[in-house]
């Protein structure tokens, strides 16, 4: 039972650093900057996989199958005009229905099933189906409930003006950018990534998260700067 909990949340973990949770939900931090987007994600996510799971959510699965590549590809071109427009963060109150995490959640379970959601069904079968889809439920939201946290916050500290955050925001603009289009074009042509998504998946974790850290680390922001030229 204990090594059952163990592999679903090394599972869940490693379903939460696959490259389309990530760039959807730096995207989302960029549309709409909450410490929540996600987690809101994941839990949207995880419900999908726990219905699927027990049985019941391959009808749903089906019918919401093609969304999630062009919910992907929308949350490029967003990002894409925010890039070429320069707006600051908008208002937390904002809430346009691209930016509905729990939602985008649902929808990229329903098309994005990787090896390691399959994997963890595929075990759901031989043990506690309960047990280990509760396990591999916390380990998404670990990861992506992290990722979400550090994303708004950067987004926060641009939107103050800090000179490293402002910088650190459009590269990693640009980067959702690719890797949603990249990523939505993929599905939608029928490309096969199962082979890559792992190391692909880990090497844009490291390097936003790296950015992050860059980002948060002490940095003058544009009225400090202001302040010390007069």
């Amino acid at each position: 039972m204990n090594a059952l909990v163990v592999i679903g949340l090394a599972l869940g973990m490693r379903h939460g650093v696959d490259p389309d949770h990530l760039a959807a939900i730096d995207g989302l931090a960029r549309i709409r900057p909450r410490t929540t987007n996600g987690i809101y994600f994941a839990l949207g996510h995880v419900l999908v996989v726990m219905l699927l799971a027990i049985g019941i959510g391959h009808f749903l699965a089906r019918r919401l199958a093609f969304t999630g590549a062009w919910s992907l590809i929308g949350i490029g071109l967003i990002n894409l005009w925010r890039l070429f427009r320069r707006a600051p963060a908008p208002p937390l109150h904002a809430r346009p229905v691209m930016a509905q995490p729990f939602l985008l959640g649902m929808l990229f379970a329903a098309e994005f099933e990787t090896a390691s959601q399959l994997s963890a069904l595929i075990l759901a079968g031989q043990g506690s189906a309960w047990l280990l889809v509760v396990a591999f439920s916390l380990g998404v939201v670990l990861v992506d409930g992290l990722d979400g946290y550090f994303a708004a916050s950067m987004q926060r500290l641009a939107a103050l003006g800090q000179t490293r955050a402002k910088t650190a925001s459009r590269v990693l603009g640009i980067i959702v950018v690719i890797f949603a289009f990249g990523l939505g074009g993929a599905e939608l042509f029928g490309t096969e990534l199962a082979s890559i998504e792992l190391p692909l998946g880990l090497c844009l974790f490291i390097i936003v998260l790296g950015m992050r850290i860059w980002a948060r680390s002490k940095g003058r922001t544009s009225r400090d700067t202001q302040i010390s030229g007069v």
